[in-house]
This record gives structure tokens, sequence and C-alpha cells, in this order.
């Protein structure tokens, strides 16, 4: 019983993490700079990546992108915030599918990429929601 409760958890669409957090700023190279100098973040042209291990199965890996976004950039809209969270997910399609349902604005189809799947949605406060199913889980 508790054997097929555990293969119903995986498959079930659901938020597994945080994926990213990305936010608006003056001047993103500057932000990077300051956060590298102070804080010791190893920052690249798109901020940083924090990568850590599952807690139930210490041999996979994940990463947590954070991402200063030049303020007055797009890539936030329809949203009107000064962030967007980015979550990781399972079962992206199931996920979406329950979503539109439930009557969730979905922004966009879902997009595939080498690095995962990714769709965007709004919260009921008018949120962009970036929402990614890594690759290989």
């Amino acid at each position: 019983m508790e054997e097929q409760k555990d293969q119903t958890d995986k498959t079930t669409p659901k938020v597994t993490g945080i994926g990213g957090i990305f936010f608006f700023t003056e001047n993103p190279k500057d932000t990077r700079e300051w956060y590298a100098k102070h804080l010791g973040l190893d920052v690249n042209d798109w901020g940083a990546t924090f990568e850590f291990r599952h807690a139930d199965d210490p041999g996979k890996t994940g990463s947590l992108q954070w991402s200063p976004f030049k303020k007055g950039s797009n890539y936030f809209a329809p949203s009107t915030k000064e962030f967007m969270i980015n979550y990781r997910v399972q079962h992206i399609e199931g996920l979406v599918s329950k979503l539109k349902e439930d009557g969730v604005t979905v922004v966009d189809e879902i997009t595939s990429y080498d690095y995962g799947k990714f769709v965007h949605i709004m919260d009921a406060e008018g949120n962009k929601i970036e929402l990614w199913e890594p690759a290989g889980e």
C-alpha cells in the first residue's frame, strides 16, 4: 500500500519546490556585482545558480536560479509586479490541464528546452508565475 502511494505521489501534478527567483532592478550588472562582492554569490550574466541535493534521493541534484532583470523588461508581463517566482513542478501537462479546468489564467503554451519544460500562469493577485519541469525528472 505504501509503495503504491509513493508511485502516485511521483505522478501527481504538483509543485515540488522553488526553481528560481527573478526580480527587477535598475542595473542588473551592478546588482550581480554587489551580491558577488558582499555576499559571495558566484554570478554570471544571468545571475547565480544554487545547486542542491534532493533530501529523499541524495544522488539527484537540482538547482535554483537567482536573476535580476532590468526594470521595465516585459518578461514578467502581463504582471505589473517587480518579481516573478519559478516553481519546480512534476507532470507539467497534467498540472496545466487541471489549472485550466480550475479557471486559472494560463499565459502561454508549454515550451520545451534541453533543460526542461516551461509555462506561465497568473495567480489570484496578478503575479505571473513560471512553472518548470526540469528535464529528466
